[in-house]
């Protein structure tokens, strides 16, 4: 009795098995597989599939949701005509004189107007910002770190990362960096005229200075002779001149000889720098103190994203 009595106790302690988990696939669904990604493989080489030309696509919605997704307050408007190229104008033209009308007429704007005006507004917070944030560089550092930002790479990364690249009518497809460079700073302009100036300072500040953050400034610029331009801006601010020192040096007379050379203005240290000779390690130590100076190193004080530049500055 009591072994019948443990057996109904352990029976009891069985959990249930869920069979509605199992996905019971059927053998050839593998093998099938299979097949289809080996003669995906020796297919040549695909065109990418245009996003526009899909069945459920709503260019409405799409730019109703890219009005949303980014917060902002474009007109609809100006944000379709933000997005409209003249080529693609061009080819609607053409398409309807294929098909018999003498005199095409769209009523479609195109978007060169905006990239002018764009264009303006973004160099203009561009550079206020850099002086506003980086007020130690001197004019040839701003100038680099201003046509870096307006290139046309960076640009079209800013443009592509927006999520423009599938709302964009343009006659080419897929669409060039030109284009999607072209496609921001049309943005821009469509955004101050739909709100304002200082409101198009700030979606050029979220989406296109914030590159900066993860950036090497000293990437971007460097003086061609680094000793010589701290040597003219110690002597203006100090009324002296800067010292190189030799403080280490290694395998001298050989291959493989290394200098570490130390810069100094009135006993006090601005920077020091490693190099294979004498005029490396030494311009490699100007080129540190410089750094030092305009707050470019890693050590200094990160660039400023939460404020707002003001473009009366």
């Amino acid at each position: 009795m009591n072994r019948l009595r443990l057996c109904f106790n352990s029976l009891a302690n069985v959990k249930s098995v869920n069979y509605e988990s199992c996905r019971h696939v059927k053998r050839w669904v593998y093998p099938t597989l299979e097949e289809i990604n080996r003669r995906r493989k020796r297919l040549p080489p695909q065109p990418e599939p245009k996003r526009s030309a899909f069945i459920e696509w709503n260019r409405d919605a799409e730019l109703y949701a890219f009005n949303q997704r980014l917060s902002e307050n474009f007109e609809t408007e100006k944000l379709n005509q933000a997005l409209t190229h003249r080529s693609y104008i061009i080819r609607e033209e053409d398409k309807q004189r294929q098909m018999g009308i003498k005199d095409p007429k769209l009523e479609i704007q195109h978007n060169e107007d905006f990239i002018k005006k764009g264009r303006e507004i973004t160099s203009k917070v561009v550079k206020n910002y850099l002086n506003k944030y980086l007020p130690r560089v001197p004019e040839p550092g701003i100038i680099a770190f201003h046509e870096y930002l307006m290139s046309q790479e960076i640009l079209a990364t800013a443009s592509l990362h927006l999520g423009t690249k599938d709302i964009i009518l343009s006659s080419e497809h897929p669409v060039k960096e030109e284009t999607l460079a072209k496609t921001f700073l049309a943005l821009v302009a469509a955004l101050a005229e739909s709100v304002t100036n200082d409101h198009a300072s700030v979606f050029v500040q979220d989406f296109l200075i914030v590159g900066l953050a993860t950036k090497d400034l000293r990437e971007i610029w460097q003086p061609s002779e680094p000793f010589d331009m701290l040597n003219s801006i110690v002597s203006v601010e100090k009324n002296t001149f800067v010292e190189p020192r030799i403080i280490g040096h290694a395998g001298k007379n050989t291959l493989l000889s290394a200098y570490q050379i130390a810069v100094y203005s009135n006993k006090q240290f601005l920077g020091s720098g490693f190099g294979q000779t004498i005029k490396e390690a030494k311009n490699v130590a100007a080129m540190n103190a410089l750094c030092r100076m305009f707050g470019l190193i890693d050590s200094s004080q990160p660039l400023r994203f939460d404020q707002t530049v003001n473009l009366s500055v």
